[in-house]
């Protein structure tokens, strides 16, 4: 591998890391607005600012999995990351895993 080979891999990196934090962030919001909590609420479980949790939500910061965990535990939930081939062609896939594929490519 050259190095624009490498170079050129890690901006793949890059904005597939970006579509995670992205995924990541919009389920963490989707979650408080389910139970109806606000930042501030996330903020006060988390022993954190608001300001910091605004930092978290933004889905531009690179999420570190203590990060992760910390929300996970405020929100009393699991946190899971799983890797996996991808489908084998003519595997039957549902549309939403397809989906969901398509975010992390």
């Amino acid at each position: 591998m050259t190095w624009r080979d490498r170079r050129d891999h890690g901006s793949t990196a890059d904005e597939a890391g970006g579509r995670l934090a992205r995924h990541a962030t919009a389920s963490l919001a989707g979650l408080l607005a389910e139970r109806g909590m606000t930042r501030k609420d996330l903020a006060e479980s988390m022993g954190v600012s608001p300001g910091r949790v605004s930092q978290i939500l933004s889905g531009d910061e690179n999420l570190t999995m203590r990060s992760l965990a910390a929300v996970a535990d405020a929100l009393d939930v699991k946190m899971e990351i799983s890797f996996s081939e991808p489908a084998a062609a003519g595997c039957q896939e549902s549309p939403a895993h397809r989906a969901l594929a398509k975010t992390y490519r």
